[in-house]
């Protein structure tokens, strides 16, 4: 099948020869807008007491609070960047800043958890184009030999958002009211809408049509609206599973109707875009060795950190007893690590000697690496946590950004904004995943070491309430802490896997290309060489 990349490359719009020199201007400016989307996924945790205490929410508001953003988020990823590459990159990039900003004023001044509700949905809608945009615009102002660094400081922004949403929310809460975690984002919405107009460039598909990947045909397209409809209604299902099971169970009505709905929506996407002849998505870059090995990375390093995070939140609190602000200044440095190491450059610096399998391969199994001593190390003590979280943090620098250029360079760049869109949609699922499987572990393996006086509780907490002695209640804390270990072991082993998958998938793309650009074998030469004889 002929590669999809020559015959998209030239119904791009492409910027002037040379390089942009206002582009870590922008790229600034995209990390800010980056950081208001990643901030706002964790900043609302701190504020639940707040809005139980002066909203009246019920635990189910809370939880469309927090849920309904990234709900919608997710389910819009593909169609935001799709919607990007047709009408235009900076265009959309200015649509969800302002569409993020009007939303996060509604949000402060919500009297009601349903106006909180519709306005944080309204932020997931302007996340999603912000999202899209900002990596789609990366790959345009940046050649091939700044883009790994640009990449690594653009993922920086998400361990960064990750770190500094509860330091944030934790310190404006305690001077002002829970409103403030959403008036912040109107300055800084107001600062990067007049940064974008001036300084970043328009990128789009030539007319705001994209070819046919297959046949090249391009004339008036239509938007793919019905591929739009499944991939939201395919996404929102997955997500609002993995999302409602730790607290309605795996097995219950809610969570089986919404997940078999998402498959469904899934599947009928992927055979709607392999016959409509114009997909948002075309399927068949999943033949490519090189798009599925930095697929099959990036969902398992997000399984890892998605996994491994919401573990050690529990951990922190519930075991080693911190509260909500110690324990997020306590996994500040696996950020403040990945932060170092992509702004000074060095993952960049090492791609050359590496290669793009072998930093993935190394990344990954530091990930995995800095996961078993957490198991192993820090079931009792933040000592040995520390030394986990900081090579977990390399691993993170060195990989993610590594398969995020590598899942962006095998799509067309006339379809920069659908592969951001991909990007994101896999790390999204990634951390669903992951927070699945390794939560069914812990609970599982908790379950299993429980003692007598405890049995039958389907939680921490719950356990804790049923024992009434002291050494009843250490043998709980023991069961939990063990059972944490364990699902951290299980996730070093996914993550560890997954990277010799991606490794392997990326070098034999590598090498499949490699031949295609060897000269010609001697044989075909001789022919060719008879041929123009007869001609002469």
């Amino acid at each position: 099948m002929p590669s999809p990349v020559a015959s998209d490359a030239a119904t791009t719009t492409l910027h002037p020869p040379g390089r942009h020199a206002a582009r870590w201007l922008i790229l600034a400016v995209i990390c800010v807008a980056q950081l208001t989307v990643v901030l706002d996924n964790t900043v609302l945790n701190v504020a639940i007491p707040s809005l139980t205490e002066e909203m009246g929410a019920t635990t189910a508001d809370v939880q469309w609070m927090i849920n309904a953003y990234s709900l919608v988020q997710s389910g819009l990823l593909l169609t935001a960047g799709n919607s990007a590459d047709r009408y235009g990159r900076k265009k959309m990039l200015a649509v969800g800043l302002v569409l993020f900003g009007l939303a996060s004023l509604g949000a402060a001044l919500a009297q009601s958890p349903g106006q909180l509700i519709a306005a944080r949905a309204g932020m997931g809608v302007g996340g999603a184009l912000l999202v899209t945009t900002t990596l789609a615009v990366v790959m345009q102002i940046f050649d091939d030999e700044e883009r790994p660094k640009a990449i690594g400081i653009w993922s920086s922004v998400n361990s960064l958002g990750f770190a500094a949403g509860p330091l944030i929310g934790g310190s404006l809460l305690d001077h002002f009211w829970w409103g403030s975690l959403f008036l912040v984002n109107l300055p800084v919405a107001v600062m990067a809408v007049a940064a974008v107009v001036t300084l970043v460039p328009e990128s789009k598909s030539r007319g705001g049509e994209l070819p046919h990947p297959r046949t090249g045909s391009g004339g008036g397209t239509p938007m793919d609206l019905l591929g739009a409809l499944l991939s939201m209604i395919g996404m929102g299902g997955v997500v609002f599973a993995i999302i409602s099971g730790p607290h309605a169970g795996w097995l219950s009505g809610q969570v089986l109707i919404s997940a078999a709905i998402g498959i469904a929506g899934l599947a009928l996407f992927a055979g709607w875009e392999l016959h409509t002849p114009h997909p948002m998505l075309d399927m068949h870059f999943f033949r490519n060795r090189r798009f599925i090995g930095a697929v099959s990375g990036g969902i398992l390093v997000a399984f890892g950190m998605g996994g491994s995070m919401f573990l050690l939140t529990q951990h922190l609190q519930l075991v080693l007893g911190y509260g909500p602000l110690d324990a997020g200044l306590r996994m500040a440095p696996l950020a403040v690590t990945v932060i170092l190491i992509n702004f000074t450059g060095l993952g960049a610096r090492l791609m050359p000697k590496f290669g793009t399998p072998g930093m993935i391969i190394t990344g990954m199994s530091l990930l995995a690496a800095g996961l078993a001593a957490i198991s192993v190390l820090g079931g009792h003590s933040y000592g040995g946590m520390l030394t986990g979280l900081i090579v977990m943090g390399v691993g993170v620098a060195l990989a993610m950004p590594t398969m995020a250029n590598a899942i962006m360079s095998a799509i067309p760049p006339a379809k920069a904004g659908v592969g951001a869109g991909v990007n994101g949609t896999l790390m999204e699922f990634g951390q669903g995943l992951g927070v699945a499987v390794l939560g069914a572990v812990l609970n599982s393996r908790f379950t299993a070491l429980l003692p007598l006086a405890a049995a039958g509780a389907g939680s921490l907490s719950a356990a804790l309430a049923r024992t009434h002695s002291a050494a009843g209640r250490t043998a709980v804390q023991d069961a939990f802490a063990s059972g944490i270990g364990t699902s951290q072991l299980v996730g070093a082993a996914a993550v560890f896997l997954g990277g010799l998958l991606a490794a392997v998938l990326l070098r034999r793309a590598e090498r499949a290309g490699h031949e295609q650009r060897t000269p010609e074998a001697p044989e075909a030469r001789e022919a060719q060489g008879a041929q123009r004889a007869q001609v002469g």
